[in-house]
């Protein structure tokens, strides 16, 4: 389950003592804080302990996560002439050579049965971040680049990232990922159009580029607020993406109607975080059978575990998916 530290007291003591790229870029810290949940909970996949913004400084790009606050951009990117430095630049793979280490001992420390992913962020997400600096309501200075004459250079921008996240992914996947996921964080910002026109493009082209070289690897894509953006994602990611993980903003049943392959998540996160154990088992059930029953769906929840969620609303969810029947995607 994502972002353990939101809601595990065992991973916590970690970030009680030790700042996020610390815990992020030391292999044995990162191993232990990956496996943790594996561990408490049984579930069937470990997700090494990261962030979608782990690949900034091998381009450039400084970034830190601060408590309290999520992450900050050292230096955004406000000019044109900083969108064309990043553009121009180069991705630097050996400057994340803990990300390798941390894959390859994953790989030995899970069973044949356990599958290991990897992430990344979308390209759009990442140039928000690296434009905003920091998480906000509105993100203004991106939307200044969207509705100016420089348009054409954050469209450049997005199409280098869109390189350098399909070349992270790829790394990713050498040193060991068997899938990975590419999320779409700030999608909730973009009017459908906007969408259309400043992301999908942007985030198919990566998938395009890691199916190319690993036609046997699957690709997840995450919209966060897929509302009024189903249609768009349904037609440009099928048959591109392996798996559309879906926020709780829409139907599941309305997204199947549209999709074609594997559908994840869904699941209201603040069901588990209330912590009733038979809400939780309504929820599953609900997804089910919205989804027309478990072929072609991977049982999860629409976005991260809330802050202070029960460990045992956690331990239920998994619990009652496994005892369903066994999954068959």
């Amino acid at each position: 389950m994502r972002q353990a530290g939101r809601y595990m007291r065992q991973f916590r003591s970690y970030s009680d003592r030790y700042p996020f790229r610390h815990r992020s870029e030391t292999p044995h810290i990162a191993r232990e804080l990956s496996l943790q949940p594996w561990r408490a909970f049984g579930v069937d996949a470990v997700i090494f302990f990261s962030d979608i913004l782990t690949p900034l400084p091998a381009f450039g790009q400084q970034f830190d996560i601060v408590r309290g606050t999520g992450p900050v951009i050292a230096s955004p990117l406000r000019s044109e002439r900083d969108l064309q430095r990043v553009v121009d630049s180069a991705l630097h793979l050996d400057k994340l050579r803990f990300v390798n280490t941390i894959l390859q001992a994953l790989r030995n420390d899970v069973d044949d049965q356990t599958a290991l992913l990897g992430f990344v962020g979308a390209p759009f997400t990442l140039a928000a971040y690296m434009i905003e600096g920091s998480s906000t309501k509105n993100i203004m200075n991106v939307k200044r680049f969207m509705f100016s004459q420089s348009e054409p250079t954050l469209h450049r921008l997005l199409d280098r990232l869109s390189h350098i996240v399909a070349e992270y992914a790829a790394f990713q996947i050498h040193s060991g990922a068997q899938a990975v996921q590419l999320f779409d964080s700030w999608a909730h910002h973009l009017s459908p159009d906007q969408y259309a026109r400043f992301a999908i493009p942007y985030a198919k082209q990566s998938i395009q580029a890691i199916k190319q070289r690993f036609p046997h690897i699957p690709v997840i894509f995450f919209a966060n607020g897929l509302a009024g953006k189903v249609s768009d994602v349904c037609t440009e990611f099928n048959n591109v993406a392996d798996v559309l993980a879906v926020d709780w903003s829409v139907r599941l049943s309305d997204v199947r109607r549209e999709w074609d392959g594997v559908l994840q998540g869904n699941v209201d996160p603040a069901v588990l975080a209330v912590g009733d154990h038979q809400a939780i088992q309504h929820a599953v059930l609900d997804t089910v059978q919205q989804n027309g029953g478990m072929q072609k769906l991977i049982i999860n929840l629409g976005h991260g575990v809330v802050q202070q969620t029960p460990e045992s609303a956690v331990q239920t969810f998994v619990d009652h998916v496994k005892q369903l029947a066994p999954l068959s995607v």
